[in-house]
């Protein structure tokens, strides 16, 4: 708990909670401008599905295998030449150009199949629809595939605050067309905003290299360089083992295709909530402590990094998690009530958000367990941990969807998100051959001390000023506001007085910035 990486790894991670606080908000504006145009309806769930397909590099690239190949390797070069490591991203960026632009090509020409396997229980008004949507999309993988790689040459150049906070320009670009893209081509016109807040997103940081004096272009790749041919093998594992990862939305969508129209909706619009906490907490945390993590020159020195990141993920998620379920309801109402969203969307939205946020911790723990596993560069762990939570998805989905419906496909992925995160800390501990010490008795206890109160402050709060959906919207801020006002002093003081570990590392982090 010494180590000085420590503070380093915090301050980078609240540096892109700061960014990402932005985007997430523009991100939620965004589904409350489209949950107004369009509700929870037919079209919206042919727009989720071609979204959902075109969107795969975001999780496989973005957030996955790029990164996971990419940074570990680029650190590395970094410590003994700026010159070659900005090199080694050049080349990196016309294999991936490569890549992207033949995976662009199968896409739209296998738009009608991918459609059909994902959404099997749609009619044929509604295929067509998701399938022409699809291939207007598949562009944005390109420009998301740029970014992940443009984000983590800045990350571990010591740039977090820009990569985090592009994600906004992406989403204020989509609020700002949308409007008038939908209004001359309908739902379609939901495909033509994506494809320019993608084109924003990866802009924002592309011209940030120029500040940092780290631009990205493509040059011919030396396929003889070790650390580009590096890059490539761990690419390839990782890339394997992460698209396994994307039948997880799959799942749900295939079999929200079978329950009744809007059920994909209603399960986009609480994901879309969940993202809040999870895109600025847990991505975070995972991609600050990923080139740390790289270089780690000990096996105690990493088991501290990692030991502090887990424990700061939860310090953070869980009192989101708790807060979340408490006031599903009062805060779906506030965000998307409106327009043509119902009080049936309402109510199952509010439902699988509160059953979603359930599996947030399990969440935090395996998105920075899984940095761990590329870090020690151990693809195929990461491939068995992914499998892993793939098939236990899929199995808690089947055995849930019938008895809940909806409301199972959104407990799913968190329970099984939550065991995998353990088979990849074996994996970790395995590796390391020591203890990691994660969780002890004594924080156990602590946790739930905090989190009780936590709790009885939301409750005493709904029951002495219950929450009126009749009132003004800006009474209902008001009232989301003071609840998630209150919920953090009672977290702040309960933690603070049980001297959790986390606040002096925060002090100590903020002096060093």
């Amino acid at each position: 708990m010494q180590t000085n990486n420590n503070p380093s790894m915090v301050r980078h991670a609240v540096m892109m909670m700061a960014g990402t606080l932005m985007s997430r908000v523009l991100g939620l504006a965004r589904e409350v401008l489209v949950a107004a145009y369009f509700g929870a309806t037919g079209s919206m769930d042919a727009f989720n599905v071609a979204y959902t397909l075109s969107n795969l590099a975001r999780q496989l690239l973005a957030e996955g295998a790029l990164s996971a190949a990419f940074v570990p390797v680029f650190s590395k070069v970094l410590n003994s030449s700026r010159e070659k490591a900005i090199a080694l991203a050049r080349q990196t960026m016309t294999v991936l150009l490569f890549v992207t632009c033949i995976a662009v090509g199968l896409g739209i020409y296998f738009a009608p199949a991918l459609v059909k396997i994902m959404a099997p229980g749609f009619d044929s008004a509604s295929h067509e629809l998701a399938v022409s949507m699809t291939r207007g999309m598949f562009p944005f993988l390109i420009f998301i595939s740029l970014e992940a790689l443009t984000m983590g040459e800045l990350n571990s150049l010591g740039s977090f605050f820009i990569p985090a906070l592009s994600p906004a320009f992406s989403n204020l670009v989509f609020i700002i067309t949308a409007p008038f893209f939908a209004a001359r081509f309908g739902i379609y016109g939901l495909a033509y905003s994506v494809l320019c807040g993608g084109f924003a997103h990866f802009m924002t940081q592309w011209l940030w290299g120029f500040k940092m004096k780290a631009v990205l272009y493509p040059t011919r790749p030396d396929m003889k360089d070790r650390n580009l041919k590096q890059i490539m093998k761990l690419f390839v594992p990782y890339a394997a083992g992460l698209s396994l990862n994307q039948i997880n939305p799959v799942i749900s969508r295939m079999l929200g295709s079978f329950l009744q129209e809007g059920s994909i909706s209603v399960l986009n619009y609480s994901n879309r909530i969940l993202q809040l906490p999870l895109g600025l907490f847990v991505i975070a945390i995972s991609q600050a402590v990923l080139p740390q993590l790289a270089r780690a020159k000990t096996d105690e020195e990493f088991t501290d990094m990692l030991r502090q990141a887990v424990r700061f993920a939860l310090f953070v998620v869980l009192p989101a998690s708790l807060g979340l379920m408490e006031i599903s309801s009062e805060f779906v109402h506030l965000v998307f009530v409106r327009g043509n969203f119902n009080q049936w969307a309402w109510d199952a939205t509010s439902s699988c958000l509160a059953l979603s946020m359930l599996g947030l911790p399990g969440m935090a723990c395996s998105t920075v367990i899984m940095r761990a596993l590329y870090a020690l560069s151990m693809p195929r762990e990461a491939f068995k941990v992914t499998l892993f939570s793939v098939v236990s998805t899929a199995v808690f989905s089947l055995v849930l969807v019938y008895p809940m419906g909806y409301n199972g496909l959104a407990l799913a992925p968190g329970i099984a998100f939550t065991l995998s995160g353990l088979l990849g800390l074996y994996f970790v501990r395995k590796k390391i051959g020591r203890p990691l010490g994660i969780i002890t008795r004594k924080i156990f206890w602590d946790y739930l001390t905090v989190l009780a109160v936590l709790d009885a402050s939301i409750v005493i709060f709904r029951f002495v000023l219950p929450y009126d959906p009749a009132a003004s919207l800006l009474i209902r801020s008001a009232w989301c506001l003071a609840v998630i006002a209150l919920a953090a002093v009672a977290y702040s003081v309960a933690t603070l007085k049980l001297k959790f570990e986390e606040w002096p590392l925060l002090r100590q982090a903020f002096r060093k910035s």
